[in-house]
């Protein structure tokens, strides 16, 4: 992706391009990698971050806080942003490392994201890091809400079930496809009381059962409950 482009998707011009390149370079692929402005960029978020949700929500303890940022900086949300941006199709990875997926991979999306953060911060400061990822996160942060971000599908989910007094749901493998460094994971969610059952997919079972939970959440949320059976 050419230096203009970058630019306008991320609202800031480099100074020194080469942190930029360093930012998108996976240690796979050369010695001068992205894992230091990584590091770099992973303080400058939390922080941004922190400082976003300290003035947005005044009455919100520090517990609640921590997880919502929790929420918003871990590798799931990161990644969804980088491919949001185009990022993988730029991330430079050794050869082992494209037979895996290379630069979709999710963890590599999400290091490569934090790294131009990074990267930003060390070319322009905290306050270009800043407008940086307030201009990435912007409509993440607007649809920002504590009760939803503070915890998981999977609890959400069972909290609801517990409130009227009905069992937790069932979780069961539907598949697993792939080779064992890149698998992708079929989940279902059955909740028998109702009649509902869901399917969530994602590249670990953990994840694909929030994804399975959240979609049945939606569904006894909205009231479809009694004609929802597959």
């Amino acid at each position: 992706m050419p230096p203009s482009t970058w630019r306008d998707r991320l609202g800031y011009a480099f100074s020194d391009p080469a942190l930029l390149a360093q930012a998108l370079t996976h240690r796979s692929h050369g010695a001068r990698h992205n894992e230091r402005l990584e590091f770099a960029g992973d303080a400058v978020l939390n922080c941004v971050v922190a400082a976003v949700l300290y003035a947005r929500f005044p009455d919100l303890p520090e517990g609640d806080l921590s997880r919502v940022r929790a929420n918003l900086v871990n590798r799931d949300t990161l990644a969804g942003l980088a491919r949001g941006l185009g990022l993988g199709e730029d991330i430079r990875v050794g050869e082992g490392e494209k037979k895996g997926g290379g630069g979709e991979r999710p963890s590599i999306l999400a290091d490569a994201l934090e790294a131009v953060f990074g990267a930003v911060f060390m070319d322009g400061g905290f306050d270009a890091a800043r407008g940086v990822i307030e201009h990435v996160y912007a409509d993440t942060l607007a649809r920002a809400d504590p009760v939803v971000l503070g915890k998981d599908p999977k609890t959400r989910l069972q909290e609801w079930l517990q409130a009227r007094r009905l069992a937790v749901p069932e979780y069961v493998v539907g598949d697993v496809a792939g080779e064992a460094h890149a698998q992708t994971f079929t989940m279902l969610c059955r909740i028998a009381a109702l009649g509902v059952e869901t399917t969530g997919r994602g590249a670990s079972r953990r994840g694909a059962e929030q994804a399975a939970a959240e979609d049945a959440l939606a569904r006894v949320a909205a009231g479809g409950a009694e004609n929802a059976g597959g």
